[in-house]
């Protein structure tokens, strides 16, 4: 079976938040999931979706794949650097903040 990868790199969305949208889409075809992420209204929405039209374009270009039998075979997404930043607190304390970014992996296949 032929696949092809398209990978999303350190993008400024925790990983729990993009988890809930790349799950609304594997498995599905690939014309329907991108009709899902168009009208998702979550932040995570756009960038998955910009990710699924450039692996859609590396199969059909690079591979000669028919990009109407192509499927989401495999989404998954990890956690990247933690950005640490602090905020001031009361009587001179500082508490630490975490600005977490997501690793998102799109893996596309043919029916």
């Amino acid at each position: 079976m032929t696949t092809t990868k398209a990978y999303l790199r350190d993008i400024r969305i925790a990983p729990r938040k993009m988890r809930m949208v790349v799950n609304q889409i594997r498995g599905k075809s690939a014309a329907e999931a991108l009709d899902v992420l168009q009208f998702t209204l979550k932040k995570g929405g756009e960038p998955v979706r910009k990710l699924l039209d450039s692996a859609i374009a590396n199969a059909v270009t690079s591979h000669s794949m028919d990009a109407d039998a192509l499927y989401v075979a495999e989404v998954y997404v990890d956690q990247g650097t933690t950005l640490k930043r602090w905020r001031p607190r009361a009587m001179g304390r500082a508490t630490r903040i975490n600005k977490k970014t997501s690793h998102v992996t799109l893996v596309l296949g043919v029916r």
